[in-house]
């Protein structure tokens, strides 16, 4: 059973910069492929940014730019680092982990099957 852990959610001033950290229990297929979501009050979860075993890597439009997932060489640590933040980024994030599709091994966009708790990031205007 895969285990994420998310930290170094906080506060921050609009144009501020954090880093968030989502911890791995295991590098192993079920952790694959990795991705970072967010959701706001009333608002549907989002996907903000994703990473494959191979290290390829996907962003929301609303992030592009000022976001960048990376995953640490020993795969079990996985960090959204945020710049340039803005108020519609005050959101819970969570890390997300799943296997990829067993025809294709490629992975799915739309399945994470292990979730994380959450950490808060509020951008004060």
């Amino acid at each position: 059973q895969v285990h994420l852990v998310e930290s170094g959610g906080g506060s921050v001033q609009t144009g501020g910069s954090l880093t968030l950290s989502c911890a791995v229990s295991e590098y192993s297929r079920d952790t694959y492929c990795m991705a970072w979501f967010r959701q706001a009050p009333n608002k549907e979860r989002e996907r903000v940014a994703s990473i494959n075993r191979y290290g390829n890597t996907a962003y929301a439009n609303s992030v592009k730019g000022r976001f960048t997932v990376l995953r640490d060489h020993t795969k079990t640590t996985l960090t959204l680092q945020m710049d340039g933040l803005i108020p519609a980024d005050t959101a819970n994030y969570f890390c997300a982990s799943n296997a990829p599709d067993a025809s294709t091994e490629r992975c799915r966009t739309d399945l994470y099957t292990f979730w994380g708790q959450g950490t808060q990031v509020t951008v004060a205007s």
